[in-house]
């Protein structure tokens, strides 16, 4: 599998970013395994009700603090104790900012007794981290979804997981400004209007074409603003049969391995009336339909080999600005800039409507 070294990217091999980890229920009182970005941590749920992410192993002796059953400490149930994680092996607890706060057969707690922790935020029912190579803090908020989580006359997303793909997460990203692909892979039909447009951290793929499936008039048109928060955390306002609201994220596991999930929230009415099982199983429908055109792109990426050089061509989309774009989560802070200053600004790669459509 290609590497971030591979393409180029930069200094690190894993990007600065909010990256997403799990479920909201799958952070419990019993700390759960996981891999993500090259290193193994721990996910628990405080009795607070508060999620945290730490390494998973102790620095004590190495013990792996969710990789255990028959620990007393684990039998008891006295592994989580407030927000804190004790550790099966010698029974160090770790407090919630990582420092261990007590050692049951001494006084003396070493300095150095600390556990590398991550920023945590749940939200929407989705649990992320924020990982940056430089050790610094988030200089971007994780986005709020729109705001349409629990929001009346909307139906929550359930998550798609849709797997791990032995592909660097750059081969996903391309798709911002993949303007061929949409015809042949997901049936669009008579393009309107394709455009991206790069802001600072953010990049925007503005989109209005037909569609085979996803209207109910054959004379309507599909219309898209869709965008990456960071490098991994794409959303999309889609206007069709329902308004809905798509997120598609991916967490690499190594260089070059990625988890991917997809969820869709649905607007059913404007909310001044309950939403019925009726028009729930529409949402989920729709969610469904949502599900299976990413599949599309997803059976591609599981099947493709690395694209370090793409063969543009002069109507493709703006690969080169994407990629650029991209490359400033690999890079230190302070080049960032440099990369804003190259790519910032509107790229239309095709506009065919009217002046009054334009408007």
């Amino acid at each position: 599998m290609a590497t971030s070294s591979d393409y180029r990217l930069g200094e690190f091999a894993f990007p600065r970013g909010w990256f997403m980890v799990g479920e909201s229920a799958e952070a419990t009182n019993s700390p759960k395994a996981m891999r993500y970005l090259g290193q193994d941590m721990v996910m628990y749920r405080g009795e607070s009700g508060k999620v945290y992410v730490t390494e998973a192993y102790c620095p004590h002796m190495g013990a792996h603090l969710a990789k255990n059953t028959t620990s007393y400490i684990v039998r008891d149930g006295e592994q989580i104790e407030g927000d804190s994680i004790r550790c099966p092996f010698h029974g160090w607890q770790f407090g919630p900012d990582g420092a261990c706060k007590n050692i049951p057969y001494s006084d003396f707690v070493p300095k150095a007794a600390k556990l590398k922790t991550f920023p945590v935020v749940e939200r929407a029912g989705t649990v992320w981290i924020w990982h940056d190579p430089e050790g610094l803090e988030p200089n971007f908020d994780l986005p709020d979804f729109g705001g349409h989580y629990d929001a009346p006359g909307w139906v929550n997303w359930k998550i798609d997981f849709m797997g791990d793909l032995d592909i660097h997460p750059i081969e996903v990203v391309d798709n911002m400004a993949d303007y061929g692909h949409f015809v042949p892979i997901h049936g669009a039909k008579d393009f309107v209007y394709f455009a991206n447009e790069f802001k600072d951290h953010i990049v925007h793929q503005y989109y209005a074409a037909g569609h085979r499936t996803l209207v109910t008039n054959p004379d309507d048109v599909l219309t898209l603003d869709t965008w990456y928060t960071g490098p991994s955390i794409l959303q999309s306002e889609m206007e069709g049969t329902f308004n809905s609201f798509i997120l598609i994220t991916h967490t690499p596991i190594e260089d070059g391995k990625i988890r991917v999930w997809h969820g869709l929230m649905v607007q059913v009415n404007d909310g001044s009336a309950p939403v019925t099982d009726e028009l729930r199983e529409a949402a989920l429908q729709y969610q469904e339909g949502s599900r299976l055109a990413f599949a599309q792109d997803v059976e591609i990426w599981q099947n493709k080999k690395a694209c370090l050089n793409p063969l543009v061509i002069p109507s493709d989309g703006p690969y080169g600005k994407v990629r650029t774009w991209y490359k400033q989560f690999y890079t230190s802070r302070d080049k960032t800039p440099d990369l804003h200053k190259r790519t910032n600004g509107l790229h239309v790669t095709l506009d065919k409507r009217d002046s009054t459509q334009a408007a």
